[in-house]
């Protein structure tokens, strides 16, 4: 993926956008801003009073609906980056006028509406936020992968751990609480864990899980109550990939600090990657062996990241998730997520949640 292009730039408006606050203001701006060929040229925020002001801080006009935003001449792209149950009230109307539209992730509440907004989306191009699959990083590690670097795949294995899901709660996060509004540990942390993981090393083909709830009631930060939560803070789950490698994973809520590890064994070599925190935002380190040796650090070439000036900084991923999207509609390529692959990831999800609830294997072939 380039950093430069020549094309006319296409169009974006931000659903969700605030003066300051907010992950699209302090990720998605900056990200589009270091993209050539993408314009920020419109917002919808959550009142009339903090549309005025994202307004006047990014200079775009405000709108008073996605379905308005994505209506105005000069909006090709609309990037929806609000909170998971207000997902399919704002991304239909934007497909029906007929924008491209870029959804963070997860798509939706649960596979139902995923699969309601995957046929939805099937006559424009959509896009969705699992921003590890477009990473230098982990698109390099299927590359090895893919050309031998470790043989035939035996297994992969992962650890993970996320701060949230079992520290104390802010009201903004309160909500991620509640399994039935489709932000949970399982949803957010391993879904986008697993996303990148299985770029790597490949699908899931058969899994039995094991999730838990072990901290039922969590403290809120302001007020000090005891705020109940049914999303599971306890994930496990082991299984067959493609070809037969078997696969496991225990991702863990309320960590002391954030954590992630793979380790991916083949007949003739092994990768360790690890992360402080979630891989797709983390900077991630990766080491290798082959043979007998021992494992040493790899380093991404630099070639794969023409962004590279942007490490360390939110924006990082989601500038190659943008040049991915841009190459997309300009170009016809298929780089970037999309709401059927969005689905896909929710068939996942969902088959954890089945199998954890019969304690039966489940089959995705």
């Amino acid at each position: 993926m380039s950093d430069s292009i020549t094309h006319a730039p296409i169009g974006v408006g931000i659903v969700g956008l605030s003066a300051t606050d907010g992950w699209a203001a302090r990720a998605h701006v900056p990200a589009l801003a270091a993209v050539d060929g993408l314009e920020l040229r419109g917002l919808v925020a959550s009142s009339a009073a903090t549309g005025r002001a994202a307004s006047a801080t990014h200079r775009v006009p405000a709108h008073a609906s996605a379905r308005a935003l994505a209506a105005e001449d000069g909006i090709d792209l609309v990037v929806v980056a609000v909170k998971v149950p207000e997902h399919r009230a704002l991304v239909l109307p934007a497909l029906e006028a007929g924008a491209a539209v870029l959804c963070e992730w997860p798509l939706a509440v649960d596979l139902r509406e995923a699969e309601d907004l995957e046929r939805a989306g099937s006559r424009t191009r959509t896009f969705v936020g699992l921003q590890g699959r477009t990473t230098p990083t982990f698109r390099w590690l299927a590359d090895l992968v893919r050309e031998g670097f470790v043989g035939e795949v035996l297994s992969a294995t992962v650890v993970a751990a996320s701060v949230g899901w079992g520290d104390p709660t802010s009201e903004r996060a309160r909500y991620t609480l509640d399994r039935g509004n489709g932000a949970t540990l399982l949803t957010i942390a391993f879904g986008h864990m697993v996303d990148a993981v299985a770029l790597v090393v490949g699908e899931p083909e058969t899994l039995v899980a094991t999730t838990a709830t072990r901290r039922p009631l969590i403290p809120h930060r302001e007020t000090g109550e005891l705020v109940t939560m049914t999303a599971e803070d306890q994930i496990a789950v082991s299984g067959t990939l493609a070809g037969g490698a078997v696969f496991s994973a225990h991702h863990r809520g309320g960590a002391v600090s954030p954590s992630f590890s793979l380790l991916v064994d083949g007949t003739e070599g092994r990768l360790e990657v690890t992360a402080p925190g979630h891989p797709h935002l983390a900077p991630v380190t990766v080491r290798g062996a082959r043979g007998e040796a021992h494992l040493a650090q790899l380093v991404v070439p630099e070639r794969l990241d023409p962004f590279h000036r942007w490490r360390g900084t939110a924006a990082h991923p989601l500038v190659h998730a943008y040049a991915a999207i841009r190459d997309d509609l300009l170009e016809g390529t298929g780089v970037a997520p999309d709401f059927t692959h969005a689905a896909r990831r929710h068939r996942l999800l969902d088959a954890i949640q089945r199998s954890a609830a019969t304690g039966r294997r489940v089959s995705l072939a």
